[in-house]
């Protein structure tokens, strides 16, 4: 992870200091403390996390254009390759064009890891990192059979274009949108579970994990979708972007 943290203050020096906007605390919800066991690790000690807030729903294409609105340093046109990939906001129109009023309420997608931390360092804001999103993700659904038939049914199916809005499904017992069902989201440590080859990189990785091929004999339903997130984060480059991965954010309770 320090290539990527060494990257992303080298875009801060290239791009400058951000102009931070204060967050409003109703477009985001508070996670209690509590502690969770990750699905798909061989370690079963439960895992501690501390209270934060999250985003209600994924970043949108309105929200979004806001932020390259202040920040042109991040329109499809001017972002550096070396942080976003050729496909960065591909569907958009233009610079300052999410292709018409029905994409407002869509979630960005296209976005890279970099790209999703400037959005959220703009408001103050953060990506979540890999057990603050799965136990906010976990702890929101009181009955886990539902959890994982949304998860399971959205995995089966093939992808929707264009997007639909945010917030049209019911929220979870957090008041918490679209954490499953509508994209995948950047984390912080996306690659943590990675294995590099090269020592140096490979002192953060996560060893807990079981081998990506164990997916298809896990006995829980809710271990097979993690093993899926895991690959899927496992697989991405801080500079690529995909169809439907976009992001939301987090801030730490003050």
């Amino acid at each position: 992870m320090k290539h990527l943290k060494g990257l992303a203050i080298l875009a801060t020096v290239l791009f400058g200091v951000f102009h931070v906007v204060p967050c409003r605390a109703q477009d985001m919800v508070l996670v209690p403390a509590g502690s969770f066991q990750m699905p798909a690790f061989l370690d079963k000690t439960p895992r501690k996390v501390s209270e934060f807030f999250i985003d209600k729903h994924p970043v949108t294409n309105a929200q979004y254009l806001k932020f390259v609105t202040t920040h042109p340093e991040w329109r499809k046109s001017k972002t550096k390759k070396i942080f976003a990939d050729g496909n960065y906001l591909e569907y958009w129109k233009g610079d300052l064009d999410f292709g018409g009023p029905e994409m407002a309420s869509s979630p960005v997608v296209r976005v890279s890891w970099y790209a999703a931390r400037a959005y959220c360092d703009s408001l103050g804001k953060r990506l979540a990192t890999i057990d603050e999103w799965e136990y906010a993700g976990q702890m929101a659904f009181k009955d886990k059979r539902e959890l994982k038939s949304l998860i399971l049914e959205w995995y089966g199916q093939g992808a929707e274009w264009p997007l639909p809005a945010v917030m049209k499904r019911t929220p979870n017992i957090l008041d918490i949108y679209d954490m499953h069902g509508l994209i995948w989201e950047w984390v912080e440590d996306f690659n943590s579970s990675m294995v590099t080859g090269e020592s140096r990189s490979d002192v953060a990785l996560d060893r807990n994990l079981f081998c990506g091929g164990g997916a298809a004999s896990a006995a829980d339903p809710a271990d097979y979708a993690a093993f899926m997130r895991y690959a899927f984060r496992s697989s991405l480059q801080a500079k690529y972007t995909v169809r439907n991965l976009g992001f939301r954010c987090v801030k730490n309770k003050e």
